[in-house]
């Protein structure tokens, strides 16, 4: 297991449905993150804003914006991780995508989709949970409501790093920093979550508020305010290591069985 995984947050602007834009412009930021940073964690929905119009912006599972991000991490050197939107077998999904420089590909499609923003209404919900394996670490992915259910978030004492990507606006900001500092401490685990800044298409506001966050809850990095942000910050799998046989709590995790939701 690779001891330290140096992982960066881009906190960031996003050009409204315009996948070509964000992709070059994510391409630029890049440029000076070759070989200093093993995983790169992009906002949700990256390359085109939390659009309710994936019949004109999602992409074939091969589309344009996965073969991109397969380049971009050879490229750099590093893991490349976010969601976007993705026509599949005749359903819309927000997908979490990566791509590492080993060559391989990844994804998990949304399971909780935002209702009060219409999410459900245009885009189908994921089943499978999926974990992922890198460099020796264990690693979660999770897309922004995702967050507000623990039981979906439950670490079994089978990963080490959850990553949630967001979309998550300014008037519940508090709620996203709150939830990111309690999946850490409930779950053990170190925790990154990476919300974009600006204003979108449909004139909702962002303030960004990326955490990383240790396995006690305590923050390690801050992009609190409005101003696009990233930093290269550092997980020690020794530390997590040690503080969970010092103090084992996920021993005594009540067992429980996931169901599919009612709704649907």
């Amino acid at each position: 297991m690779q001891q330290r995984l140096r992982v960066t947050p881009l906190q960031t602007r996003l050009v409204w449905e315009d996948p070509a834009a964000n992709r070059a412009r994510f391409s630029a930021l890049f440029d000076d993150l070759q070989g200093k940073t093993d995983l790169i964690v992009l906002p949700e929905m990256f390359s085109t804003g939390f659009s309710m119009a994936p019949e004109s912006c999602a992409e074939a599972p091969d589309g344009n914006t996965q073969a991109w991000l397969k380049t971009e991490a050879g490229r750099t050197g590093a893991a490349i991780c976010g969601s976007i939107a993705v026509l599949d077998q005749g359903r819309f999904m927000n997908r979490f995508v990566w791509a590492d420089p080993e060559g391989n590909f990844h994804h998990y499609d949304k399971r909780h989709l935002f209702r009060m923003g219409e999410e459900s209404g245009h885009y189908s919900a994921g089943e499978q949970r999926v974990l992922i394996e890198y460099r020796g670490w264990r690693i979660l992915p999770q897309v922004c409501y995702d967050l507000r259910f623990p039981a979906w978030c439950r670490n079994r004492n089978d990963y080490d790093l959850m990553l949630c990507v967001a979309n998550w606006p300014a008037p519940r900001r508090n709620a996203w920093r709150t939830l990111l500092m309690a999946r850490a401490i409930e779950n053990q685990c170190y925790v990154v979550g990476v919300n974009r800044v600006g204003r979108d298409g449909n004139q909702l506001d962002y303030a960004g508020d990326s955490l990383v966050v240790d396995f006690k809850g305590e923050l390690l990095a801050d992009g609190v305010g409005a101003e696009e942000w990233q930093i290269n910050q550092a997980l020690d799998a020794a530390a997590l290591g040690r503080f969970r046989e010092r103090f084992p709590a996920w021993k005594d995790a009540d067992e429980f069985q996931l169901l599919p939701s009612a709704s649907r």
